[in-house]
Formats: C-alpha cells, sequence, structure tokens
C-alpha cells in the first residue's frame, strides 16, 4: 500500500495546490469523491483491467459517466492519470486530498465508539476538549459498542485512546503473561 500512497502523492498535491489557486477546495473535493465512486463500477473497473482498452477510452468512459457533475478541468485531471495509467489510484489521491484540506482548514475527523449512548452535553463536552487537545476543529461521529464494557475508543487520525474498559483488560491480560 505505500508504492500507493507514494504514486498517488504528487497527484494529490498538484489537485489540492490547484483546488486552493482556484479557491474551490470544496468542489475538487467532492468531484474527487464522485470520481472515485465511478472508478470503483463494475463497468469502469473492467475497462480500467482490460489490456484492450486505451487510455483515451478509460478517460472518455470516466468523464461521460460523471458528465455534469465534474468540471472540464476535473476532467483534464482525468485525462491526466489515464495517460500515466493512474486511474486506479484516485481512491489514495482523493484520501490525501482530503488530508491536504482537513491540514488547511485547521479540521479532522474523529470517530468515538463509546459503551453507552452519550448524551449532547457529553458529546459537546468531548468535542471542546479533543478541539482543544488537537488544535482543530473536530467532526465527531458517534457510535455504540456495548462490547466496551464501559468507557471510549477515540480515533482521530493517527491517534487512538482506549479509554474502555474492555481495552485496559486486554492491556492487563497482556501484562500478566509477558
Amino acid at each position: 500500500m505505500a508504492e500507493l500512497s507514494t504514486l498517488a502523492r504528487p497527484y494529490a498535491k498538484a489537485a489540492f495546490e490547484y483546488a486552493v489557486a482556484g479557491k474551490n477546495l470544496k468542489g475538487w473535493s467532492n468531484s474527487l469523491k464522485i470520481l472515485v465512486a465511478v472508478c470503483q463500477s463494475e463497468r469502469v473497473l473492467n475497462l480500467l483491467n482490460s489490456p484492450n482498452s486505451t487510455s483515451a477510452q478509460q478517460a472518455k468512459l470516466m468523464t461521460e459517466i460523471c458528465d455534469d457533475e465534474i468540471n472540464e478541468k476535473t476532467k483534464g485531471f482525468v485525462s491526466v492519470l489515464a495517460e500515466n495509467k493512474r486511474l486506479k489510484l484516485l481512491p489514495q489521491i482523493s484520501k490525501q486530498f482530503e488530508a491536504l484540506k482537513d491540514n488547511r482548514e485547521k479540521t479532522i475527523d474523529v470517530d468515538v465508539v463509546s459503551a453507552i449512548k452519550l448524551s449532547d452535553k457529553q458529546k459537546n463536552t468531548l468535542a471542546s476538549a479533543l478541539s482543544a487537545k488537537l488544535e482543530r476543529e473536530v467532526n465527531m461521529q458517534v457510535s455504540v459498542d456495548t462490547k466496551l464494557i464501559g468507557g471510549a475508543v477515540i480515533r482521530a487520525g493517527d491517534t487512538v485512546i482506549d479509554g474502555s474498559i474492555c481495552g485496559r483488560l486486554t492491556t492487563l491480560a497482556q501484562v500478566l503473561h509477558s
């Protein structure tokens, strides 16, 4: 996977810089998400994997499916990706673009899995604390997993905070077995 990320990086950075220059981060973000969905459809995957399809055919199919959903500049981006045989990198390009966008906008997506349903007050308190700690605006998604027994697991990018009883019991068991 590291190779795919490395190959995708210059394309994500180029798209990001172009979007920043054009003050259209949201538009590019949406377009890339649409392109990812399209390139993962069975019809498009068959064409991308076909040794008989040309880069022009691949780019044409992608842009025809997206039609009015993406602008001419994004269609040009698709053509460049197709010419360089990089259309399969669209999911990684989109992911890296979103990371660059989030960093610029000082936002972060946080997933919270708790053992019980959190009240609105608890969610707001947690969001405020995480926002202060991470120095970013927090977009929080909360879900419930009763298997945690108590507490919560918080994932923010590469950071994982496991404050669940299940996690603590697992850690304790590992210490006792070592």
